[in-house]
Order: C-alpha cells, then structure tokens, then sequence
C-alpha cells in the first residue's frame, strides 16, 4: 500500500473518529457509511479500519496519554480534529510497530495542515514528538533492567 493510499486511509479514519467523537454516531455506522462512500482500495480499507477499531479499542489508554501531554490543554477543550487526529497518530506510534514512528507523526502533521491550522500542525508534532521520547525513555529503562 502506498504512501497517499495510506494518508487517504487515514483521512477515512480521522472522519469516523470525528463523526463518533463530536456528532456521537455510532461507530459500526460511521464506519459502515464512511466505507460504503469511498473508491479505497482494499488493503487501504482495511488500514482504515484498523486505526478507528484500534483507536475506540484503546480510547481510554490513549486520552489518558494525551491528557498527560497535552499540557495546558484539556483534551476535550481541544479542536475536534485535532484531538482525533492525535488519536489516530497515537495509536499508530503505540500499537502499529510496523508504521515507523515519525511517519506517524509526519502523517499527522499533514492532515492537521489540510483540515485545521498550521498552529495545530505545530502542537500535533510536539504532543507527538513528547509521546515517543516518553516511549523511547521507557525503553531505555526496561532494556537497563534486563542487563
């Protein structure tokens, strides 16, 4: 699957999210009509569908993150799109190994910059960019406890 196959997956899935998140849809229909009205390839379907089952599975765990670094912003004072768009990428980076870690994070700025503001592009990568120090410190530490 290439790379705008993905990006198109992702917008997909930023859309269900928002359409769960702010309209309160319920998901299997956001899901099923988003699918329903899209040319996405198959494997890019299935891309899609793996972030927003991915992102409601692990909602609490991924807040509960970003809550922790978004500081000075409360999660639900957030912009929609922002907030599910770092959601998506969140997910990405803690549960998708197979997706490196600053695509995810590119990624994200991207569809920040085509569907909020630059200012959000700019807070979407230092969330982002915090969430993988904070990961890659974790490991670190656990790798020391293991020598």
């Amino acid at each position: 699957m290439g790379t705008k196959s993905r990006r198109a997956a992702r917008e997909l899935a930023l859309n269900v999210l928002y359409q769960v998140d702010v309209a309160k849809l319920p998901p299997e229909e956001a899901l099923t009509t988003a699918l329903a009205n899209t040319d996405l390839e198959p494997a890019s379907r299935e891309f899609a569908e793996t972030l927003v089952c991915g992102v409601l599975a692990h909602l609490d765990t991924i807040d509960a993150k970003l809550r922790e670094l978004s500081v000075g912003w409360n999660l639900q004072r957030q912009p929609a799109v922002d907030r599910n768009i770092l959601r998506v990428a969140s997910f990405e980076i803690c549960y998708l190994d197979c997706i490196p870690k600053g695509v995810s994070i590119n990624e994200a700025v991207e569809l920040a910059k085509k569907f909020s503001t630059e200012e959000s592009g700019r807070f979407i990568n230092g969330v982002l960019g915090a969430l993988v120090r904070q990961m890659d410190n974790t490991e670190d530490k656990n790798a020391g406890a293991d020598s």
